[in-house]
């Protein structure tokens, strides 16, 4: 089948990370990947020293990571040929999409970062004050999960009038 993948390609090729995935057709984890590496090298190449202690977990971290994403990739070049194959329970990868789905709070997050860091590079503006707030972005990244479990669960019980119709 012409369509069959290698595994050793692909696990070469995701020594650059992301781009076995992508080989392969799983488009959305492939960039999720390269976003991920990216995310890393840029912490580790220039955080604030306040946050030095961190760089030896992150750095195994980003070995880790890699190392992950070298054998995922062989091993998802595997099971698409064995899809192909006539295979069942393997889901073969669909076109292209975006990882993201439209969000409203995830929109307004991308939009108040990105005006927090065009005031610093554009203005000058200090970011000294991130040093000591910025667990206030996990404490609300809870909230808006719980909130979005609870609103689930909402919508999701019966309601009980239907019920005896």
């Amino acid at each position: 089948d012409p369509r069959r993948k290698s595994p050793l390609l692909a696990s070469v090729l995701s020594l650059m990370p992301g781009l076995g995935q992508v080989y392969v057709g799983y488009y959305q984890r492939g960039f999720i990947h390269i976003l991920t590496v990216g995310s890393l090298v840029a912490i580790l190449s220039s955080a604030p020293p306040t946050l030095e202690p961190m760089f030896p977990m992150l750095g195994v971290f980003l070995a880790f990571f890699c190392l992950y994403n070298i054998i995922d990739a062989g091993r998802r070049a595997s099971f698409y040929n064995y899809a192909l194959a006539g295979g069942r329970d393997i889901e073969l990868p669909q076109d292209f999409s975006l990882p993201v789905h439209g969000s409203i709070a995830g929109g307004i997050t991308l939009i108040i970062v990105g005006g927090v860091l065009l005031l610093n590079t554009r203005f000058g503006i200090s970011l000294a004050w991130l040093e000591e707030w910025w667990p206030l972005a996990i404490i609300g990244f809870g909230v808006y999960l719980s909130y979005r479990s609870w609103s689930d669960r909402k919508k999701d019980a019966p309601s009980g009038l239907g019920d005896y119709e």
